[in-house]
């Protein structure tokens, strides 16, 4: 179902609230928003098929949008606000966007931009004005708020975050369907999986751009229940929009939950918690041990899955399945699962190969012939780039992503396994682990941290670093363990949850004088 047929039964039940504020929309005021912005983009001559793109903060009427572009039939782009804006003018130019909408909040890049998009018909400004851009809300108060006539379901193409090349938009290769029978794939799995349902309340922490909280919360409305959208994730203030708001279920990454539990016990304990039914995880690989800690706190209500922008598999376990399977990230309930050599051989049970979907469901990155080929086997399986293996029973593990694999003497080494001990150091808040040059060795292993406190001198941050390096060999054999380690105020990383290691290695390869 879309927002105007729960609009029709329930129009007083709220759709949208921004957690922080309580800034809501009604269904019935959600339906109306969405007309009038469909009416907006057929105004000025889009039809169905046509692209769109923006770049917005979490904000009551990013869903709003969504669902005018959906009514309207276009195509739309959500892009990061992190990105650059060489990279937003090269995404606007290669989706073929129209309408370019933004806010305030991007203000600097927006002026940047207006001689950058010389394709866009029509430059819109949510939630303030600003030079070069009309108003959104002028623009939709201005429109009629009447359905259009015989509508077709428009559909997002989002872009991977780039963290190993150029963003590529991803399209799935589905054909157009009436508004009342459009995708409604992570409803359906939401409901069965997760208990989605008219009266979930889901609180959504990330980044709305992104695919997973983008999907998810438009599923949510399409099932009839209620998002509640927090500008930025905090992980105290997560814990109080779960027992101010009574919340049922939510989808997290698991740099939240490694932040959640190095709050101090006390903290944690004073937020009531047990309205959760259903928490769910994805985007990157979880340590074991910060998952055995969540569900000790949470109880079996922690799911996993592991899934791509591309739609052409879904992989999934509940708490007791990962339980009796430490460290799975699932089995496939959409998609066959074939693990592959790099001479296109498929491996057996319990080694490790490049992850493969044999699937109906199909996609292209746009404009992108070569890469879309590239993710192919000539059987049509598709891949996502991760490596892999499959136990007996077959329930899925990730090594790592093919591109940072290092290769020391000989070695593979897969970084998230060194990533994933040290994560859980006491004085550690995040960490990326990958290959520098090494004259003898080819390469050899780094470790970047984001210390709980900075090194006051560079004697501390010597300890420090050998303090770490003896904990992994603890833990991991010696060639797995960094040979040095650096620090940082932040890393890299992605609201989303992913760590743009590719920025962090580049760095590292360029001073030395070499290339990767």
């Amino acid at each position: 179902m879309y927002p105007g047929a729960h609009a029709a039964a329930r129009p007083d039940h709220p759709a949208i609230v921004m957690a922080e504020t309580g800034e809501t929309l009604t269904y019935a005021q959600l339906d109306e928003h969405a007309n009038r912005a469909s009416n907006v983009f057929r105004d000025i001559g889009l039809q169905p098929g046509d692209h769109i793109a923006f770049c917005l903060e979490n904000n009551v009427n990013f869903l709003a949008l969504c669902w005018g572009a959906i009514y309207a039939g276009v195509i739309y782009t959500a892009m990061s606000s992190r990105l650059t804006t060489e990279e937003m003018a090269y995404i606007i130019d290669n989706c073929g966007a129209k309408v370019f909408i933004t806010s305030p909040h991007k203000a600097a890049q927006a002026a940047e931009l207006l001689e950058q998009m010389p394709n866009v018909e029509l430059r819109l400004s949510m939630g303030g004005p600003l030079e070069g851009y009309d108003s959104y809300e002028e623009a939709i108060a201005n429109a009629s708020p009447e359905p259009l006539k015989n509508r077709v379901a428009g559909r997002d193409m989002l872009y991977s975050s780039g963290t190993t090349g150029r963003p590529k938009g991803v399209l799935p290769s589905t054909e157009p369907a009436p508004l009342e029978q459009g995708d409604s794939s992570v409803a359906t799995l939401g409901a069965l999986l997760f208990g989605f349902s008219e009266d979930s309340r889901y609180l959504s922490p990330a980044p709305l751009y992104h695919a997973a909280p983008l999907r998810f919360n438009l599923g949510i409305q399409t099932t009839g229940g209620t998002s509640y959208v927090m500008e930025k994730f905090d992980p105290e203030a997560y814990l109080r929009f779960l027992q101010d708001y009574q919340i049922t279920v939510s989808q997290v990454v698991p740099t939240m939950f490694v932040r959640m539990l190095k709050l101090d016990d006390a903290v944690r304990e004073q937020y009531d918690v047990s309205s959760l039914q259903a928490c769910i995880h994805a985007a990157a690989p979880c340590p074991v041990d910060v998952k055995h800690k969540m569900i000790d706190w949470w109880g079996p209500i922690i799911h996993e899955y592991y899934a791509g922008t591309e739609g052409n598999g879904f992989v999934y376990c509940n708490s007791e399945q990962w339980l009796a399977h430490p460290g799975t990230v699932g089995v496939a309930v959409t998609g066959i699962i074939h693990i592959m050599s790099e001479e296109g051989q498929e491996l057996p049970v319990g080694e490790e190969g490049t992850i493969y979907f044999e699937s109906d469901a199909q996609f292209e990155y746009h404009g992108d012939p070569e890469k879309t080929a590239s993710s192919r086997l000539a059987n049509g399986w598709s891949t996502l780039g991760d490596v892999g293996r499959v136990d007996d029973d077959g329930f899925l593990y990730l090594t790592d992503r093919k591109a940072y694999m290092i290769i020391t003497g000989g070695v593979n080494v897969y970084p998230q396994e060194t990533e994933d001990v040290l994560t859980m150091h006491p004085k550690v808040i995040d960490v990326a682990v990958f290959g520098v040059p090494n004259d003898d060795f080819g390469e050899e292993v780094k470790a970047v941290v984001q210390p709980a406190e900075m090194p006051a001198d560079d004697a501390a941050a010597a300890a420090l670093a050998r303090e770490l390096i003896a904990y992994t060999k603890e833990h991991l054999a010696d060639v797995k363990c960094p040979r040095s380690v650096d620090f940082r105020e932040e890393l890299p990383r992605h609201p989303t949850g992913k760590l743009y290691k590719r920025l962090l290695k580049d760095e590292y390869w360029a001073a030395a004088g070499r290339s990767i």
